[in-house]
């Protein structure tokens, strides 16, 4: 059974910065991709970063620049280093572990495990 823990959200200025944090626990397994959505009220989903098997990320469009994925495989926690907020990347973040295909790409689908969600507030 994986388990995904969420920390570190909060409100924020535009302009400022935060981090996310992911504490991922379950069986040891080979191959582990992982990434971050986000879900602004009354939007869909989001994919907003990921890391495939060899750590390389994949960024939407939007968070280009501003926003970087890490993972620290040693304790399976995963990163997301947010800078330049707006208030447009005010959200739920959610962390998602994929076991199965482990593509590192950014659709639901792809992503078998999700954590609860922390909020992030970014206020003008």
């Amino acid at each position: 059974q994986v388990h995904l823990v969420e920390s570190g959200g909060g409100s924020v200025q535009a302009g400022g910065s935060r981090r996310l944090s992911c504490a991922a626990s379950g069986a040891f397994h080979r191959r582990i991709c992982m990434a971050w959505f986000r879900q602004a009220p009354g939007k869909k989903r989001e994919g907003v970063a990921s890391v495939n098997f060899d750590d390389e990320p994949t960024y939407a469009n939007s968070v280009v620049g501003r926003f970087t994925i890490s993972r620290e495989k040693a304790d399976n926690t995963l990163y997301l280093q947010m800078s330049s907020l707006k208030p447009g990347d005010t959200a739920m973040y959610y962390c998602a572990e994929d076991r199965e295909y482990c593509t590192g790409g950014l659709t639901e689908p792809e992503y078998e495990y999700w954590g609860q969600g922390t909020q992030v507030t970014v206020s003008s």
